[in-house]
């Protein structure tokens, strides 16, 4: 199959400027201007259009079990999401459930190879660490996964141990392997909740308000220093404060291997969003904070401080208690009112896989806070890069696969649940109006989204042996 994209100004991370794109087979084979193609090539005229490279989110959580319940998007539901919100490659996150390490590889393939609908990739959980958790994490690369996530959180469940972090760490760097690191205090989270909870305070605010911002500052500045002992590169995930953006600022600027992530949800709202009547639709890990947090974070994508946008897609229905219709059939799935009256049985997680791209073109690009370069550097070269994708994916260079995303800028629409996709009752975004949106979505040349239809198909996505990545 060869397609030519004929007239469209293309946007990458360093450069933008008119060109067509010729497409042959999977891959993108040639761009230049006036090229030409077979008289059987499919044609598409991209005049007054923007061409970017299909984004990578690195941050997932698909069919992750939770507080009696699972995340509400599986390996397809979720990835035909990030399609439709021009996402074309994803990385989800395997949990350490069994023993030996691989054991856990093959049963996360099970859950996606069939499923997928997107390219995809994986992250390792590392949870439990001993010797013989230590012997096998070098063979992760056989895998093609060349990175590993630890938790300063969750004790007694994710949590690791300064030491075996520190371990961790000698480990990865001397393999080539990445180590992303949640960081919250998970001792001062136990107190605090114990004392919530003692003094009769279930309500949803304390969700938040026993996540203190100091605990992350405080866990992001540990990570750090473990990791400039060990001398290894370190990515810290989903961060949320303007005093985390700050150290890892200094740190960057002491030419220390750190980068850094955020969530849109974590650019525009607070704990005052959690105190709706719905607040629970915004409960997570870790919380809403302040403007001033939001504050923070824009000018750290601005100036360079973080490297990447994610999402941490990890949906939940809102009443899941009441079936939704997805692709024609009913569908419930136990969620937010398993806590409703209770902080500590909320599932934590939001929808955003699909969200990412229109809501920061508007947001983002439209209101002046990043330029479009910025924001396929954030969404897709940047991740791609640094998780060892690149070039193959994150571009729009000839060899890279032809995962390809038009977009019209300026369609206006108001956005919410009947626009995403995603397998869930609520859009954190109801109702905000929007200037720029997906019009056509390529996945290795294949057409799977045209305009609101969906023209992809369940296990068309391959998963993507990684390759170590690159500190930027």
């Amino acid at each position: 199959m060869t397609t030519l994209i004929k007239a469209g100004t293309l946007i990458t991370a360093s450069e933008t400027y008119p060109a067509d794109i010729l497409i042959e087979g999977e891959k993108i084979s040639a761009i230049g201007k006036d090229l030409t193609a077979p008289s059987s090539a499919q044609v598409i005229d991209a005049s007054g259009r923007l061409v970017l490279p299909g984004g990578v989110d690195v941050h997932t959580h698909l069919e992750l079990p939770m507080f009696g319940t699972v995340s509400s998007d599986d390996h397809y539901t979720g990835m035909k999401a990030a399609a439709f919100g021009g996402t074309t490659t994803v990385i989800d996150f395997i949990s350490q459930d069994v023993s030996p390490l691989l054991k856990n590889v093959e049963l996360w393939h099970a859950r996606a190879d069939d499923k997928a609908a997107v390219d995809f990739s994986f992250h390792m959980n590392m949870t439990h660490f001993d010797s013989q958790v230590a012997k096998e994490i070098p063979s992760l690369l056989k895998e093609g996964i060349t990175s590993v996530k630890v938790f300063t959180a969750y004790n007694n469940r994710l949590r690791l141990q300064d030491g075996d972090i520190f371990q961790v760490l000698r480990i990865a760097k001397d393999n080539g392997i990445l180590v992303m690191a949640h960081c919250e205090n998970g001792d001062v989270i136990d107190i605090l909740v114990r004392e919530a909870l003692e003094q009769g305070h279930t309500s949803l605010e304390w969700h938040a308000l026993t996540r203190p911002a100091w605990g992350e500052v405080e866990s992001i500045n540990r990570i750090i220093s473990l990791a400039g002992q060990a001398r290894a590169p370190v990515y810290i995930v989903h961060m949320t404060t303007a005093g985390g953006v700050e150290r890892v600022r200094r740190a960057r600027g002491k030419n220390l291997p750190v980068m850094g992530e955020t969530c849109p949800a974590y650019l525009f709202f607070t704990i005052k969003d959690i105190k709706r009547k719905d607040g629970a639709k915004w409960i997570c890990s870790p919380p809403m904070r302040s403007e001033a947090d939001n504050q923070g974070l824009w000018q750290g994508l601005k100036n360079s401080s973080l490297q990447t946008i994610g999402t941490d897609h990890c949906p939940f229905f809102f009443d899941g208690t009441q079936p939704i219709l997805y692709e024609g059939k009913p569908v419930a799935i136990p969620g937010k009112e398993l806590g409703q009256d209770d902080f500590t049985k909320i599932p934590n997680g939001l929808p955003g896989v699909g969200d990412r791209l229109p809501i920061l073109w508007t947001f983002g690009v439209g209101a002046g806070k990043i330029s479009p370069n910025q924001f396929v550097a954030l969404t897709s070269t940047n991740p791609a890069k640094i998780f060892g994708l690149y070039p193959q994916k994150g571009s729009l260079l000839p060899g890279s696969d032809a995962d390809v995303v038009i977009w019209d800028p300026d369609k206006e629409i108001q956005y919410g649940v009947k626009v995403a996709q995603h397998r869930t009752d609520y859009n954190l975004y109801e109702g905000w109006k929007l200037k720029g949106f997906i019009e056509k979505v390529f996945l290795r040349g294949n057409l799977i989204v045209d305009q609101q239809t969906w023209k992809g198909k369940r296990g068309m996505g391959r998963f993507i042996h990684r390759k170590p990545g690159q500190v930027i």
